[in-house]
């Protein structure tokens, strides 16, 4: 129990319910608060504007405010303090688009008991005392709010719910490393998050950016777990990163640091415990660095450690295009069901990395004509359509898309509200938001990266009519292929291109129906259906599992 009280405002209109409340929190041994109620929402919110609240029980319906209004009122006014919806109001829809709209938890008032409501008291303040610091990420933040949306739709059970927001293990580690002049020793940060244990082993790539945070490593692993669980795949989700600009690093510093961060993450990893693999500013190199000090470490080649490494090490045909040839597949998938012609429709194409670069190349293989490109350095426009191989080949010269003749450059805004069949997202995180979905310009909008559409954006790309090819899904197909060489590894055999690739059209489109007949089935948008399909796995395993001891 904490030594101080906690400071709790009640906004709730009922004097039966307001006492019912305050006598539950009272009786909660485990509570040590301090509530203040008041009857109307002007009140709370000068009572919030003075600061000193903890958190806010918040009823929806009000004699001054109605329904999600409310919420957004307050959330305006204090956008920090974590809010539990207490209503009478028991609907389903009303409850996901309250935890979108930043709610911690939405309890009904006919269903409520004094160990739900201590204990959704106690998860929600130490929720938002982990969002401080290193956790605070609006990956992380986007991530459990998409989790928790779907948890909604499914009435998942509170224990399990409270179990998978946050991840089972986390690491963070700080090292040095020498630069080539050896006169200076750098220090960076690292991380490996593991989200759930109970599906096998953890798989997760490992990204160097300067901008990795334990809260966006924390989002990774979260989506691979939901990934992993959709494909069907024996894994659990991981994924770690170094707080580092690779680009700035020469071949020798990148080893170094490479196997510095084995050496501090090594007791995590292994074939049976945590498979790593590339990721955003890591390659087959990297990998191939990671397997040799794990292996120096074991005494013996572990080529199992790690996938995406190379095909000589034991790595898999296939891997390195898997993500964008999965894509590729779904968008086949989905073209079919919204009755568009691949043959002679248009693409803008966002990211030119791994991903992007070989989706735009396998879209223009069916026909599509590829309008637009960009990348971190410039977008690109041609309407006559632009050359993948001449695209691909500046790529290799020059490392970025800039200075591309024959192209008219324009900016990333403009990009994405291009008018087009299809719109690939394949670069960075929150790239359509609330400001811009009314003026995204696509049939199909399809997420190679992780990440790139913010929760209310998804509303409205769905009253739009817009199709959404979700993350999880979309860009499952490395992961996929990931697991293909593991087993490979494992077993000493290899397995040809054709297997590997008619391997994975079938995991990826069998979980594509799956997701499309349960988005129909209850009318939801094809993320929230894709997040059912993983979780629902999960917890099915975790319930079978039990908890120990």
């Amino acid at each position: 129990m904490s030594a101080t009280p906690i400071h709790l405002l009640l906004i709730e209109d009922n004097a039966l319910h307001r006492r019912l409340i305050q006598q539950l929190l009272k009786a909660d041994t485990q509570l040590r608060c301090d509530v203040e109620a008041v009857e109307r929402l002007d009140t709370g919110l000068m009572r919030l504007a003075q600061g000193n609240v903890d958190l806010v029980l918040l009823d929806l319906v009000l004699p001054d405010s109605q329904e999600l209004e409310t919420l957004w009122r307050v959330r305006l006014v204090a956008p920090q303090v974590p809010v539990v919806i207490l209503t009478s109001l028991d609907d389903v829809k009303l409850a996901a688009r309250a935890v979108e709209s930043g709610a911690y938890d939405y309890l009904v008032k006919s269903h409520l008991k004094g160990a739900s409501l201590g204990r959704a008291v106690r998860y929600t303040l130490a929720r938002a005392r982990a969002r401080g610091g290193e956790w605070d990420s609006p990956m992380f933040r986007l991530a459990q709010q998409q989790f928790l949306k779907a948890a909604q739709y499914m009435n998942l059970d509170d224990n399990v719910r409270q179990r998978l927001l946050f991840p089972q293990r986390a690491q963070m580690v700080s090292f040095p490393f020498l630069r080539d002049d050896h006169s200076q020793v750098e220090t960076v940060f690292g991380y490996r998050v593991q989200h759930v244990l109970t599906m096998g082993p953890t798989k997760g790539g490992i990204r160097y950016h300067q901008d990795v945070t334990l809260g966006e490593v924390a989002a990774l692993a979260t989506w691979m777990t939901w990934k992993c669980a959709l494909m069907r795949l024996p894994f659990g989700g991981a994924k770690g990163g170094v707080r580092v600009d690779p680009t700035a690093l020469s071949s020798s510093e990148l080893q170094r640091l490479t196997r510095r961060y084995t050496t501090e993450i090594i007791e995590m990893i292994g074939p049976d415990k945590d498979i790593p693999a590339p990721d955003l500013g890591t390659d087959e190199q990297v990998m191939a660095w990671v397997m040799d000090t794990y292996s120096q470490q074991m005494g013996h080649a572990v080529p199992t450690v790690v996938t995406g490494k190379p095909v000589v090490l034991g790595g898999s045909l296939g891997r390195k295009e898997a993500t964008g040839r999965g894509l590729v597949y779904l968008i086949e998938a989905s073209a079919a069901h919204l009755g568009l012609e691949l043959a002679g429709s248009t693409a803008v194409v966002q990211g030119f990395g791994n991903v992007g670069s070989h989706a735009a190349r396998f879209l223009a293989e069916l026909g599509v004509k590829i309008i637009a490109v960009g990348d971190v350095s410039t977008a690109l426009h041609r309407h006559e359509g632009l050359s993948v191989e001449a695209l691909e080949a500046h790529v290799a010269q020059h490392r970025v898309l800039g200075g591309f003749p024959d192209a008219e450059p324009i900016g990333n805004k403009e990009l994405l509200e291009l008018d087009c069949d299809i719109l690939v997202l394949a670069a960075l995180q929150n790239q359509v938001t609330v400001e811009n979905a009314a003026d995204i310009n696509c049939r199909l909008l399809a997420e190679g990266a992780n990440g790139p559409t913010m929760l209310e954006a998804d509303d409205i790309l769905h009253e739009r009519g817009i199709f959404v090819l979700p993350d999880i899904l979309g860009n499952a197909g490395g992961v996929t292929v990931s697991y293909f060489e593991w087993v490979q590894g494992m077993q000493n055999l290899t397995w040809t291109l054709d297997e590997i690739n008619g391997r994975l059209k079938a995991i990826l489109l069998d979980a594509f129906q799956r997701t499309l007949r349960r988005a129909q089935a209850e009318r939801i948008d094809m993320r929230t259906a894709a997040l059912i399909e993983g979780v629902s796995r999960v917890t099915e395993a975790k319930l079978l599992r039990g908890v120990f001891p």
